[in-house]
């Protein structure tokens, strides 16, 4: 897995470090973040710095719910999901590329939560984190 770039803990990140991190992917920062707050006004983000990865994380909240976790690379971000088993039903049904229910069925398991974690770098990965989103928000 690529390593995160946000590891000065005295930098707190805000939009213009992100953007001049990710490039050309801020476009597609600013349309997941404009496509939540139209569809979960009441989710809230935030970067917090976690000394047992050294990095700082965007974390999507929503009613005490983590939806999601962001890092940033260089040139882009990675987005992760955390579901636990019962989420295993609706993973599957879903309209998502078979490589995401594959890496949620195959992936290492966190005690009873897998992972599901992509690079954002089009449009499609962007419907599918609203799509994990969804099944996140239902659970």
């Amino acid at each position: 897995m690529e390593k995160l770039v946000l590891n000065d803990k005295s930098v707190i990140p805000n939009d213009d470090l992100i953007f001049s991190i990710i490039g050309e992917n801020k476009v597609h920062w600013q349309k997941l973040m404009a496509s939540l707050r139209q569809k979960y006004p009441d989710a809230q983000g935030q970067w917090n710095y976690y000394n047992d990865g050294k990095n700082w994380l965007f974390k999507m909240v929503r009613k005490k719910k983590t939806l999601f976790w962001i890092g940033i690379l260089t040139g882009t971000f990675r987005i992760t999901f955390y579901f636990g088993d019962k989420a295993g039903p609706m993973v599957e049904s879903s309209d998502l590329p078979a490589s995401i229910k594959d890496e949620y069925k195959n992936g290492q398991r966190f005690g009873k939560i897998r992972a599901i974690s992509m690079r954002v770098e089009a449009d499609e990965q962007i419907e599918n984190a609203l799509n994990l989103v969804s099944i996140k928000i239902k659970f």
